[in-house]
């Protein structure tokens, strides 16, 4: 897929912001990292354009909003909580197994594409430490035991 395939879709979120086109901003990067899995710079070129902004406008919120993604990422992306509750708790050991155990660094993705690890901060839930979310589902108490099920039930998928 590429930038061209987007344009109405792009149009009809422009649409719901006529005070400002550029409130348009953050659904147009969801928008095109939702269909190309992360935003290049052509893309921030183009979300831009489409705008009226300058690309440096759009850079400046990619790179500060760590929910977009600059490069391509793993189809299982594992985010590991590293704020207080989840380090003192071994969130930071639990995202080291997951390094260990799928052969990667931090942000780095699997050969196979399956996986990318990375840390985030904090997902609200210190009371249930050590907690991870993968892609968009979330786990709480988690041990290097469940760590391995969740690779092998990721893996398999």
């Amino acid at each position: 897929m590429n930038l061209d395939s987007l344009h109405a879709e792009a149009d009809q979120i422009i649409t719901r912001y006529p005070a400002s086109k550029r409130s348009a901003s953050l659904p147009l990067l969801h928008l095109v990292q939702e269909k190309l899995g992360y935003i290049s710079d052509p893309a921030i070129e183009w979300v831009a354009a489409k705008l009226g902004l300058q690309p440096v406008n759009i850079f400046e919120l990619v790179t500060f909003y760590p929910m977009f993604h600059r490069k391509p990422i793993g189809k299982n992306h594992i985010k590991v909580c590293r704020t207080l509750s989840c380090a003192l708790n071994g969130g930071q050991a639990l995202c080291e197994h997951f390094q260990k155990k799928l052969g990667v660094g931090l942000e780095e993705t699997t050969k196979d594409g399956k996986f990318t690890v990375s840390y985030v901060e904090c997902i609200a839930s210190c009371g249930t430490a050590p907690v991870l979310m993968i892609n968009d589902d979330f786990y709480e108490n988690v041990s290097r035991e469940k760590a391995d099920e969740l690779i092998r039930k990721y893996g398999q998928s």
